[in-house]
């Protein structure tokens, strides 16, 4: 997705293309331009809220060809600071709200209307994760109970470039300490399909979204271009974690990733008593367990690789906190002008 947005383009192969010379003895700078920069910030959010739209688009479409009527919900994960307990809020959600904010947004929202009193008296909830969700109104020839979407924190998409730049999940591969946090690289944009049964049911979705091909007057009138791209689904990877090759963990899915409307999304096809499991744990497990486990990963290679941990310091700097004083490194200087 960065590579069609020329601003955000040119930024990280800027970054790419310096990243082995700052990595050697000497003074190096690191040249921005303020307008370079306004201008990547402004395709960045540009890029979240199309890949965001496309998600709910290929959704909807998903949902009308699989579910028939179906309702929209919206769920967020909440958590108390003082405590760590979680809970769960969940709420109707109109097409016309979903598409007027981003699902950030409508999380936030959610949590903004609550105060809770602990220890040290009155807090805000912390926002730990929240999904949108396709519900079918009655039964369905697939067994599915319902489609959620889901959409990375923006630090966390940031962290995603830093990988890529660096190659992460390459070393991560071939370093034996570090292979079993592979898990915590994840993609963007993804969406689930909780079925009844997790072989035969999922294994059937998958064919059937493997020869899904759109009308094009279903696709007009949930407002996609009729074209290659989004008659139906590119699928370009699948890990099956099914039976014998689930994961440690004991997560199971069908794990596709697939390109739909010139976006990349990660399907995962799941079935019902995995998917209470999961949930379960999620609002179970303290929220900062869970980001210290993801991020001891990114941790552990920027004490190897020191200007990892100075890139992921400088994107964080220059997309969510560029008033805040710059990142250092040894023996590079960071100059933004005009």
């Amino acid at each position: 997705m960065v590579t069609r947005e020329s601003a955000l383009t040119v930024l990280v192969d800027y970054l790419t293309a310096r990243k082995d010379e700052l990595s050697k003895p000497g003074e190096h700078r690191l040249e921005f331009s303020t307008a370079a920069l306004e201008a990547a910030r402004d395709s960045f959010s540009a890029m979240i809220r199309r890949g965001e739209e496309r998600l709910h688009r290929l959704c909807e479409l998903l949902s009308q060809e699989l579910l028939g009527e179906y309702d929209l919900q919206c769920v967020v994960v909440g958590e108390i600071p003082d405590t760590g307990e979680r809970f769960t809020v969940t709420r109707n959600l109109t097409s016309r709200a979903l598409y007027s904010q981003t699902d950030l947004d409508l999380g936030t929202r959610e949590l903004h209307k609550l105060q809770v009193q602990g220890a040290q008296g009155w807090s805000q909830p912390l926002l730990v994760a929240n999904f949108v969700e396709y519900l079918p109104t009655g039964a369905n020839k697939h067994s599915i109970h319902k489609f959620l979407s889901r959409i990375k924190a923006e630090e966390e998409i940031w962290n995603k470039v830093v990988d890529e730049i660096f190659h992460l999940d390459a070393l991560v591969r071939r370093d034996k300490t570090l292979r079993h946090l592979s898990r915590y690289v994840k993609d963007v944009f993804g969406l689930k399909a909780v079925v009844s049964d997790g072989q035969r049911h999922s294994r059937d979705l998958q064919r059937t979204l493997r020869a899904l091909r759109f009308e094009p007057a279903i696709l007009e009138r949930h407002r996609v271009p009729v074209g290659e791209s989004t008659l139906g689904l590119e699928f370009l990877e699948v890990k099956d974690y099914l039976k014998e090759n689930r994961k440690a963990s004991g997560w199971a899915a069908l794990k596709s990733v697939v390109s739909w409307w010139d976006c990349l999304f990660e399907i995962q096809i799941q079935a019902l008593g995995s998917y209470h499991r999961e949930r379960e744990r999620l609002t179970r497990e303290s929220h900062t367990s869970f980001k210290s486990n993801r991020e001891s990963l990114r941790n552990q290679i920027a004490q190897e690789i020191p200007l990892f941990g100075f890139y992921r310091d400088l994107l964080r700097w220059l997309f969510r906190r560029p008033d805040e004083p710059a990142p250092t490194f040894a023996g590079v200087e960071i100059v933004v002008g005009d």
